[in-house]
């Protein structure tokens, strides 16, 4: 028999279904010529979009509805269910849409359309020159959306990296573990720019802002001049100051540039030692362990990540680790490498061929600073994103914005592209004001653990579920308000708790 593959879950939308089985709210999941489709009643009739985000291709099926939008339940990309448009990251590229037609008490979902975008909106403010500082997650959201808000004029990309924006999560999950293609890493091809008119400029080291002469300097000599100008310098690791941790076989995981390093030595290498047990350090002990290598996590707590997700959970998902032979030496201070093993301050010694450093990120704060901006372990912003200087902006890792009656600088990719996208829209006059809540996920030997919130300091955790099972929700809480949860195999609860956060902010 020959081999089919199986249709999406649900109808053939195609032949139509009963007006009723379309519900109020919602979205009834079906599919057309074998391809996931939704369904959805809108105010004024009915509207079918794609069933897979344009993400990683999730069903949204299994998403949250809010209104006329669909959130993803892997990853929180926000989607329209009337145009299928991509309104919120980390998905960019719209759902394809289908023609609906009524004819009697049945709905009949035809053939894929072209939708009509409407035309790109005046910006209140127009700009002759915007530059924006930084390749990475912000820098890129911005780019994007600063041409579909209608931005005409110049727009200028510096980029101290060597390689276009690429999809820095991957780096320590499937593309370090080597399951990921290196075609899925740049975050878009040279057409993508090339069609918005986005000037991108690699290996561009910027070493100067003369605020009022608007210019940006570069190490090369080039200066470009702005009318208004969006830091997105990102973070740089931690270094430390140890004996033999400038060998050639220490590395840090930052850039892509830093994986393919490690991927390099690995190949060289029977053992390998990753200094820090954050969210960072234990991907990339799962993705080096699925290597071959043996894999040590040293890290001076009890529990690895105890401070941000409690004593429970941060060992929960030490033991997913230690089940696969990653060996843990907690407690421990790493004291110096002498290219064949990392000193322990006890006096201990672990073999190793390479070491990886995953102690945390430092802001890149000091072009902010020199141009005259007001710092504060970040460039300090309002709730447009706005810095103390007019015109100037600061999104993504680099940026302290308010957050909850408080300031906050959030690390995480989603919430950087995020800032990216509105500081797009504020660059133009907008005056919006930034209030998404804070998401990340983080992936441990197969399975995803989704956060979302900021929960900073917390004083009480409560888990509601079966963590052997790997399916509960942790939920924080500081003076008995919750702000924070984690959540595995509880999509559509993680979604629901984010839009109660984001009712909260």
């Amino acid at each position: 028999m020959a081999h089919t593959d199986a249709l999406p879950p649900g109808p053939d939308l195609a032949a139509g279904v009963a007006l009723s089985d379309v519900p109020t709210n919602g979205v009834l999941a079906g599919h057309v010529a074998g391809e996931a489709v939704l369904l959805t009643r809108l105010d004024d009739g009915f509207a079918a979009v794609s069933g897979s985000c344009t993400h990683y291709g999730a069903p949204l099926a299994q998403g949250l509805v809010v209104g006329e939008e669909i959130r993803c339940p892997w990853h929180h990309a926000c989607f329209s269910l009337r145009s299928g448009a991509a309104l919120k990251a980390p998905a960019f590229a719209a759902l394809a849409c289908w023609q609906v037609e009524v004819a009697g008490e049945r709905v009949f979902v035809r053939a894929k359309t072209t939708p009509t975008r409407p035309p790109a909106p005046r910006p209140r403010r127009p700009r002759e020159r915007i530059v924006i500082v930084g390749g990475g997650a912000a820098g890129f959201a911005a780019a994007g959306r600063l041409r579909e808000l209608g931005h005409a004029g110049s727009l200028t990309m510096l980029s101290a990296d060597a390689s276009a924006p690429y999809d820095r999560p991957n780096l320590s999950k499937d593309y370090l573990a080597g399951t990921a293609p290196e075609d899925w890493i740049p975050l878009q091809g040279d057409a993508f720019y090339a069609e918005r008119r986005i000037d991108l400029q690699l290996d561009c080291e910027v070493i100067g802002i003369d605020s009022p002469a608007r210019e940006v300097h570069a190490r090369n000599g080039a200066r470009y001049a702005y009318d208004a100008l969006l830091l997105a310098t990102g973070a740089e690791p931690r270094r430390l100051d140890l004996p033999g941790l400038d060998h050639p076989h220490v590395f840090t995981l930052r850039t892509l540039a830093d994986a393919r390093a490690v991927i390099a030595a690995s190949g060289e290498a029977r053992s390998v030692v990753l200094i820090g047990a954050g969210f960072i350090g234990l991907e990339a002990a799962g993705a080096l362990r699925a290597r071959g290598l043996d894999v040590h996590v040293v890290a001076p707590g009890k529990v690895p990540m105890e401070r941000v997700l409690g004593a429970e959970l941060g060992g929960f998902l030490a033991a997913l680790h230690a089940a696969q032979g990653v060996q843990f030496h907690m407690g421990a201070t790493p004291a110096g490498f002498d290219g064949r093993s990392l000193a322990l301050a006890d006096g201990r010694a672990i073999p190793a061929g390479l070491v990886v450093v995953g102690t945390g990120v430092t802001p890149r704060t000091a072009l902010a600073a020199q141009a005259g901006l007001a710092i504060d372990d970040g460039i300090l912003v309002d709730a447009t994103l706005q810095t103390s200087l007019p015109d100037h902006y600061a999104a993504g890792d680099v940026a302290r914005y308010p957050l909850a009656g408080e300031t906050a600088r959030v690390e995480h990719w989603v919430h950087a592209q995020r800032q990216g996208q509105v500081a797009a829209a504020n660059l133009l006059g907008a005056g919006q004001r930034y209030a998404e809540v804070p998401f990340f996920w983080t992936h441990h030997q197969g399975v995803d653990l989704r956060y979302c919130g900021h929960a900073g300091r917390w004083d009480d955790v409560r888990i509601d579920g079966d963590l052997p099972a790997r399916d509960f929700t942790a939920r924080y809480f500081r003076g008995g308000r919750l702000v924070a949860a984690a959540s595995m195999g509880r999509d559509l609860e993680n979604l629901a708790i984010e839009a109660q956060l984001r009712d909260g902010i």
